[in-house]
C-alpha cells in the first residue's frame, strides 16, 4: 500500500475552524448513546472459515480528540456511532447497537421477542441476539418487523427465524407494501454497480484509522457476512393500521417514497415508544445515495415527519430508530423531529426556488447553506447525506440531468474530453506545473478536478495519479461527511495502488434470487442480455414453470428479450419445462443449463442449443471495475 500523507497546513486550519462553529461542549448525545447500557460489545464476529465479517474493536482509535487528519465533527459522529452493546430503551424495548451499519431493536411480547430490522448479515444478527438472550431473556422470536426495503434491515433474518417457524405460524414477518419487490430490485437489478460503488462509499479498502475511514455517519460500516431474506407474512399499507403480535399492540405509519420506496414507522401505545425506522436519524440522510439508487422524494420525507409529529408525539416518551441512539422526553422528541422535518423541507423548497431563478444544480449546491436553527444542531449535520449532493438530487428529481445549457446537451465522452482539455491547456506537464502551485495553495477541489483530465487522457501518468491522489486525500481529511471522506480516500488509494479486491456483501444471494417473482427474474435476464451480440438472433421460447405454476412466452430479437405471461407461439424455437428452482440454480451459477437437462431437472422440446446459446449471451458483471480511471 502506498504511503499516505499527513494533513497539510491548509487542512489543519480548516479542521481547527470547525471547532468554533458547533457546540462541541454539549455532551447530551454521548449521554443518550450510553443510556440504558446493559452489556458492552467487544471483539470480532466471524463467518464461514473464520473470516471476520464485523470487528467492534477496530473503532477504538476514535477515543480522544480528533487528529489533524479528521474533521472534528465527523470524528465526534464516529465516536457516537461506534458505541456498541445491548441497551434498554424503555420497559420492554431493547436495542443492540454497533453490531452492523444498522441498529436492531427487540420488543418483548407475552412469550418472546419481536425483532425489528435484523441487520445485514446472519452472523452479526446471531451475535446481537446472543446478547439479548444472555443478559435479558432467552426466549423465542415471535415476530419480525422489516421497517423498509434496504438490505441492512432484513439481511440477517435467518439468524432468528427458520422457514418452518413461518410455515407453522409461530413467527409473523411484517413489512410495508411492495417491500419484497423493492428489496429484490434494488439488490439485484443494479446490484453489481451499486455494490462496487458501495465499496468506495463505506471505505472498505482504505482501512480504519486516523488517516482512513472514520465511519459512514449513519453507522460505521457494512458487515460482510451472509445475507438472507424471508418473505413477509403481514403487509402494512395504510397509516393507522394496527396489529397485535403475541400480545403487543403496534400502530403503523405508512411512509413510502422518502428514505426508501417501501417503508413504515410504528408506535407502541403500551410502551409509549415511537420507532421512526430510518426517516429520522441523527444526521442529514441521503436524498440520493452515492452508491447509486433511485432519487428520493424530499418533500414526501418532510411530510411524513410532519405527520409523525401530529400523530404520535403527544403520547410518546421516547423515539428510537434503526440507526443511532434514542431521544427521550416529549420536548426533546418534538425538537428532534421538527429539526429533521424542516431540514428536508428547507433543502426541497430552496432548491426549487433557486431553480426557478434559473440556477443550475451545481450553482444551487454552492448557494444553499442551512440556517442556524437547522444546521446548528448535530442531528442535522451532513455526516451521511450532504447539502451538496442532496440538492443536486432534488433538482434532478424534478428537472432531470440537463441544466438547460446546450453546451452540456451532448458533451464529448470523458476520455475524449480529457484529451482535448489537456491539449488546450498546453499538455500534461504544463497542467501538472500549474496544479502543483494550486495544491501548495490549498486549492484541492480544483486540483482534483483538473488533474482528473490528465489521468483520463493518460492513465499511466504516475505524476498525475500521485498529485490527484494527494488532493483527494486532503479533501477526505477535511470532509465532515463520512461517505465523502470514504470516496475521496478510496479514490486516492486506487490511484496509488490500482484496483484491489476486498470483502463486500453479496446482495444477489440465493434468498434474494429465489424471492424474485418470475417477471423480475426475466427482467434481470433481459438486463444481462448483451444487445449488440444478440442483435442478429431471432428466437421464441416457451418457459413452463412448476412451483409456481406459470407459463411465459419469450422473444429474442433486435437485441432485446421480451416476455409475456401466458404467451404461446405456433412454432417456438424450443419449449422448456422445469420447476422454478431449476432455473434459479442456473442463474446462481450452481449448475449449468446442460447439467440440469442431463440430470432431469429441465426438459426441453425443440432446439435446446438455441436456449443454451441465449444463456451464453448473458453478461457476467465484473465487480472490481475501475472508478477513478477510465
Amino acid at each position: 500500500m502506498a504511503q499516505r500523507n499527513a494533513a497539510t497546513a491548509v487542512t489543519k486550519a480548516a479542521n481547527e475552524k470547525v471547532l468554533g462553529t458547533l457546540p462541541f461542549s454539549d455532551e447530551t448525545d454521548f449521554e443518550n448513546a450510553r443510556r440504558g447500557l446493559i452489556a458492552e460489545g467487544s471483539g470480532q464476529i466471524r463467518g464461514a472459515g473464520g473470516r471476520v465479517v464485523w470487528d467492534i474493536d477496530q473503532w477504538r482509535f476514535l477515543d480522544g480528540d480528533a487528529p489533524d487528519t479528521a474533521n472534528p465533527s465527523l470524528w465526534r459522529q464516529g465516536r457516537l456511532a461506534s458505541i456498541a452493546g445491548l441497551f434498554e430503551v424503555t420497559d420492554g424495548v431493547y436495542q443492540v447497537r454497533g453490531y452492523d451499519l444498522s441498529v436492531c431493536s427487540f420488543l418483548r411480547t407475552d412469550s418472546g421477542w419481536i425483532v425489528v430490522d435484523p441487520l445485514i448479515s446472519v452472523e452479526t444478527m446471531a451475535a446481537a441476539f446472543e446478547l439479548v438472550k444472555e443478559h435479558v431473556d432467552d426466549l423465542p422470536v415471535t415476530g419480525v418487523i422489516y421497517t423498509h426495503s434496504h438490505v441492512d434491515h432484513f439481511g440477517g433474518v435467518r439468524a432468528v427465524v427458520a422457514d418452518e417457524d413461518v410455515a407453522a405460524g409461530r413467527v409473523r414477518l411484517v413489512a410495508p407494501v411492495d417491500f419484497l419487490a423493492e428489496a429484490v430490485s434494488e439488490n439485484v437489478m443494479l446490484g453489481n454497480a451499486m455494490s462496487r460503488r458501495a465499496s468506495y462509499m463505506y471505505g472498505n479498502l482504505v482501512g480504519w484509522d486516523a488517516q482512513g475511514g472514520l465511519g459512514a455517519g449513519l453507522g460505521q460500516l457494512t458487515s460482510s457476512g451472509t445475507i438472507s431474506l424471508i418473505p413477509p407474512t403481514d403487509i402494512v399499507s395504510a397509516t393507522g393500521q394496527e396489529l397485535t403480535i403475541d400480545g403487543l399492540r403496534i400502530r403503523f405509519q405508512h411512509t413510502p417514497g422518502a428514505e426508501a420506496p417501501a417503508e413504515l414507522c410504528f408506535y407502541l401505545p403500551d410502551r409509549r415508544a415511537l420507532c421512526m425506522a430510518e426517516i429520522a436519524t441523527h444526521n442529514l440522510h441521503n436524498v440520493y445515495t452515492l452508491r447509486g439508487a433511485k432519487i428520493r422524494d424530499a418533500l414526501a420525507w418532510s411530510d411524513h415527519l410532519n405527520d409523525a409529529i401530529r400523530l404520535w408525539t403527544d403520547d410518546a416518551d421516547v423515539v428510537f430508530a434503526s440507526h443511532h441512539w434514542p431521544t427521550w422526553g416529549r420536548e426533546n422528541i418534538v425538537a428532534f423531529l421538527k429539526g429533521q422535518r424542516d431540514l428536508y423541507r428547507y433543502l426541497h423548497d430552496e432548491t426549487l426556488r433557486l431553480a426557478n431563478h434559473g440556477y443550475t444544480p451545481v450553482e444551487i449546491a454552492e448557494l444553499i447553506e442551512l440556517p442556524d436553527g437547522i444546521g446548528g444542531s448535530f442531528a442535522n449535520r451532513g455526516y451521511y447525506g450532504s447539502v451538496s449532493h442532496c440538492v443536486k438530487a432534488i433538482y434532478v428529481y424534478y428537472l432531470g440531468w440537463f441544466d438547460g445549457n446546450p453546451a452540456n446537451l451532448h458533451p464529448l465522452p470523458p476520455v475524449e474530453t480529457a484529451r482535448k482539455t489537456v491539449e488546450y491547456m498546453g499538455g500534461a506537464d504544463a497542467v501538472l506545473a500549474k496544479a502543483r502551485e494550486d495544491y501548495a495553495n490549498g486549492e484541492y477541489r480544483w486540483v482534483a478536478q483538473t488533474i482528473n483530465h490528465v489521468v483520463f487522457a493518460d492513465p499511466d501518468n504516475q505524476d498525475a495519479r500521485r498529485l490527484q491522489a494527494d488532493a483527494l486525500e486532503q479533501l477526505g481529511y477535511q470532509s465532515e461527511n463520512g461517505t465523502w471522506r470514504d470516496f475521496y480516500l478510496s479514490g486516492a488509494k486506487e490511484l496509488r495502488d490500482g484496483v484491489t479486491g476486498g470483502s463486500t456483501p453479496n446482495t444477489a444471494g440465493p434468498d434474494t434470487v429465489t424471492a424474485m417473482t418470475s417477471r423480475m427474474l426475466l427482467q434481470f435476464l433481459a438486463i444481462r442480455l448483451n444487445g449488440p451480440e444478440a442483435a442478429g438472433k431471432d428466437w421464441t421460447f416457451h418457459l413452463d414453470l412448476r412451483d409456481p405454476d406459470e407459463s411465459w412466452g419469450l422473444e429474442v430479437g433486435n437485441g432485446v428479450l421480451n416476455f409475456t405471461d401466458g404467451r404461446r407461439f405456433a412454432a417456438p424455437t424450443a419449449s422448456i419445462s422445469c420447476p422454478r428452482s431449476a432455473i434459479d440454480q442456473v442463474i446462481l451459477g450452481k449448475a449449468t443449463f446442460q447439467q440440469q437437462i442431463d440430470g432431469g431437472a429441465i426438459a426441453v422440446a425443440g432446439d435446446a442449443g438455441a436456449f443454451i446459446e441465449f444463456l451464453g449471451l448473458l453478461d457476467d458483471f465484473e465487480f472490481w471495475f475501475d472508478i477513478i480511471t477510465p
